[in-house]
């Protein structure tokens, strides 16, 4: 792999695990504020494994581009279908 390449791969997982724990702890202060629990908490599942995965990357300093393509598709697929995910998740289980 290229240096150039490389230094992408980094920086994009690198972008993708802060984005997950900052989604994570938004969606933890939101559910404080009195946002729905149980939506906001099977919506932030994803975030807590991409930043717990990412976590361990950036601790053995090891990235993989799996990593950041799963980690554009679901982030971009979650943002997309939220606010949609959030009511019926809300109408499911009350």
């Amino acid at each position: 792999m290229s240096n150039t390449s490389h230094r992408y791969l980094v920086l994009i997982s690198k972008i993708i695990f802060f984005y997950s724990i900052f989604y994570v702890v938004m969606k933890i202060l939101a559910i404080f504020q009195g946002a729905w629990l149980i939506p906001n908490l099977i919506l932030s599942l994803p975030y807590v494994i991409f930043a717990m995965v990412g976590g361990i990357m950036v601790k053995r300093n090891s990235y993989h581009w799996a990593y950041v393509i799963a980690g554009a598709i679901i982030i971009s697929l979650i943002r997309y279908y939220e606010q949609e995910w959030m009511v019926q998740l809300h109408n499911y289980f009350n």
